[in-house]
């Protein structure tokens, strides 16, 4: 069923679930950006969609208002909220709790959270990414269930201390992950070397782990218990004591987890 939806945030969040939302035949009435200018440059890419900046939503169609908003914002721009009579209100949160809504205008509030990295203009497959759903009253769940089957063949109901794990797990495999790439790509940089050495190293690491484990996948120096090489790669780290700390702080988890 079409439902007609408000969005309020123009960030990367917002920008995939504007997509997702219009792909699968919903309204978008509105999308909302602390500035004007903000909001205007995501509703460029809209069918329909106004822009604004004030949070009176009052005469607005939408049934749904989801914010696609930084953690910190998030239950001060609930509070100032003016929405219409039976809207449904969600944050697109990893680790707030459904609570943080609490004093919107609304008693249906609930989580609409996609679990995915998810960058501005780069385009995903949609439908793979898992929605974690979360509703306070019966009818926010069963509209933010029915508005996540509508985008996604992934949709989880979880309560707010799961989410927050899942989240905390997410950040080991995404954002940790992807911040260790960045330190192996400037080891190369600093010696001339290309980044693209590595590509096929990396997704063979990541398909292998996805398909056996990670646990059953780990190979290298610390795994073997080979001081030698550990010793001769923390020197030639030595002028970098951050990256050498962290080297040294991996290899030795590494060491401990598979000899306990």
């Amino acid at each position: 069923m079409t439902k007609k939806i408000a969005i309020l945030g123009t960030g990367n969040v917002a920008w995939h679930l504007q997509l997702a939302f219009e792909n699968a035949g919903h309204n978008i009435t509105e999308i909302y950006g602390r500035t004007l200018d903000n909001a205007t440059r995501l509703v460029r890419s809209s069918y329909q969609a106004e822009a604004t900046d004030s949070l009176d939503f009052s005469d607005s169609e939408a049934e749904i208002f989801i914010m696609a908003l930084a953690d910190d914002s998030i239950t001060e721009v609930a509070q100032e909220l003016i929405l219409p009579d039976e809207a449904v209100l969600a944050h697109t949160s990893g680790t707030l709790s459904i609570k943080s809504l609490a004093y919107a205008a609304t008693e249906d509030i609930g989580v609409f959270y996609p679990l995915q990295t998810l960058t501005l203009g780069k385009n995903i497959d949609f439908e793979q990414v898992p929605v974690c759903i979360e509703g306070e009253t019966a009818h926010a769940q069963n509209e933010l269930a029915a508005l996540a089957n509508s985008v996604s063949k992934r949709v989880q109901l979880l309560e707010s201390g799961q989410r927050r794990l899942i989240h905390l797990a997410a950040v080991f495999a995404c954002n940790f992950t992807n911040h260790l790439l960045t330190l192996s790509k400037g080891i190369l940089a600093q010696h001339e070397l290309d980044f693209e050495v590595l590509h096929p190293l990396i997704s063979e690491t990541l398909n292998k782990s996805l398909e056996i484990g990670p646990e059953h996948a780990q190979t290298g120096p610390a795994i073997r218990g080979d001081m030698e090489t550990l010793d001769k790669q923390m020197a030639a780290l030595g002028n970098d004591e951050q990256v050498a700390e962290i080297y040294q702080l991996m290899s030795q988890h590494i060491i401990d987890y598979y000899s306990s």
